[in-house]
């Protein structure tokens, strides 16, 4: 077991990476629930290659990530970079596979209670049932496929706001893509109604099957891109292009020290850290 107060960070394309495996990042996600909602709930950033371009390009982005609770190297691309820099992260640690790997630490004894907010009318509602039948001890008390452009919408984010209140979940899975997913989190985060808030992208199409995920063998090699740009090529191709582009001139920049976001941050917010708590395994054999 580690202490929170172990957790280092690894400054990398000026975003502070969390240094933790993925047993570390579940673990950070059952104290977070066992300690539930304090001020405002703890939200989960997992950058890939195409996240660390937003946050070059955007301020507010930028403020986003940097305000995250925990901030997790989503792609292979980064972990070797972190390698190559003298930062080493230990391990990819992807939102998808971090989120499956909380689900598998469930006990009946003390369920955990999740709310699936995005992907496709009708897609949260399946995953919701591959759920309950593949982790029993995982709950779903409530799902929104929101409209498009909810997120302009007061009304609209009242109305979610107030169906995640109702259904007072452990963890609010969003799956609305970068970076509005993000975004959203951050803006809200003093009203979400739940300990764990995870920015997942796609996961809600990867549990119910509307998307299927790349081999275990796919996704250690690093190449996982590749599988995920064949199988939606609409899609992804022009966006992987233009990270593939714009990737040598940010590897540069980070070796020669040009990275406009080296030091250290000169944001006014700072990333609040859960105490110590046993998580529910801990309890269990206590």
């Amino acid at each position: 077991m580690f202490s929170e107060s172990e957790i280092i960070k690894s400054r990398l394309f000026g975003i502070d990476f969390d240094v933790v495996t993925m047993n570390d990042a579940v673990e950070w996600v059952y104290r977070s629930v066992a300690r539930g909602v304090i001020h405002e709930t703890q939200y989960v950033v997992t950058p890939n290659v195409s996240i660390t371009m937003m946050h070059q390009e955007s301020a507010k982005f930028r403020k986003v990530i940097h305000h995250s609770s925990l901030t997790i190297a989503d792609g292979m691309p980064l972990v070797k970079a972190s390698r190559w820099f003298g930062k080493p992260l230990p391990e990819r640690v992807a939102g998808s596979d971090l989120v499956y790997s909380v689900f598998d630490a469930a006990i009946e004894e003390m369920p955990l209670t999740v709310f699936l907010l995005g992907a496709a009318p009708g897609v949260a509602d399946r995953a919701a049932e591959v759920i309950h039948s593949r982790w029993p001890p995982v709950r779903v008390v409530g799902t929104l496929s929101p409209d498009f452009g909810f997120e302009n919408s007061d009304d609209e984010n009242t109305r979610i706001l107030d169906a995640i209140k109702s259904a007072s979940p452990d963890i609010l899975i969003i799956g609305l893509g970068a970076p509005k997913q993000e975004t959203w989190a951050y803006t809200h985060r003093k009203k979400i109604a739940a300990a764990v808030t995870f920015c997942v992208g796609g996961t809600i199409d990867f549990i119910a099957g509307e998307q299927k995920r790349a081999p275990a063998w796919v996704r250690k090699s690093g190449v996982e891109w590749f599988w995920r740009m064949a199988t939606n090529p609409r899609r992804l191709v022009g966006r992987y292009v233009r990270d593939a582009i714009r990737l040598p001139k940010l590897l540069l920049d980070e070796f020669s020290g040009l990275c406009p976001f080296h030091q250290a941050s000169n944001y006014s917010e700072v990333t609040s850290r859960p105490k110590e708590v046993s998580t529910p395994i801990d309890r269990e054999h206590s």
